[in-house]
């Protein structure tokens, strides 16, 4: 298999599985070299290239329930960012790239005064959470808070990960993501949401 037949292949599979499968991205590029049996020191596509393919399959396969997707998402990503108005949040990941379909869970990054003020508050509106630990957009170690919502008409629930950021983390944050054309950065507040909702309305 040639490099750019290689790569468009990991790419195709990479994609069919976060639209398909709700996979996140990093692990469906790594499912993608399994599924075509190239070994696991190939190169990866990076996620500006992914998010070209990602774009493409839905366009080819679920252009309509994609749309109604982002709709029943963003609602559901704005009324929680409702809730944790007070500590700083900003709707990251495929949702905020205009890429969720009915599998996408949401990402919701708070940059708190006080994380543990994240957590009580949580624990204050009666919504049960899971804690785990995973990678930040610096690379450091941050803590996640998994709850669960259900999207009217859908008949399972969808996950919400909270990852708890310290307020100094904002600064360079909302600066354009490093490799993107169109001057998008990997996040935005509750105002920059509720426009993109309008516009899905």
């Amino acid at each position: 298999m040639f490099m750019n037949e290689q790569m468009e292949s990991i790419l195709a599979t990479a994609a069919r599985l976060i639209v398909e499968e709700g996979m996140e991205w990093g692990g469906a590029k790594r499912q993608a070299l399994a599924d075509l049996d190239l070994p696991s020191r190939t190169p990866l596509p990076d996620n500006m290239q992914l998010e070209v393919a990602v774009r493409a399959h839905i366009d080819l396969f679920c252009p309509d329930t994609q749309v109604a997707a982002m709709r029943a998402l963003l609602h559901a990503a704005r009324d929680a960012m409702r809730t944790m108005a007070a500590h700083n949040p900003y709707l990251t990941g495929a949702l905020w790239r205009g890429l969720a379909t009915e599998k996408s869970d949401i990402f919701i990054q708070l940059f708190c005064e006080d994380a543990k003020l994240a957590e009580i508050d949580l624990i204050n509106q009666g919504v049960r959470f899971e804690t785990t630990e995973v990678n930040g957009f610096r690379g450091q170690s941050v803590v996640a808070l998994t709850t669960l919502v259900r999207i009217p008409k859908w008949t399972w629930p969808t996950g919400i990960h909270w990852v708890l950021y310290d307020v100094d983390d904002l600064r360079g944050a909302l600066k354009p993501a490093r490799g993107r054309r169109d001057g998008l950065a990997d996040r935005g507040d509750l105002p920059a949401v509720e426009r993109m909702l309008s516009a899905f309305e």
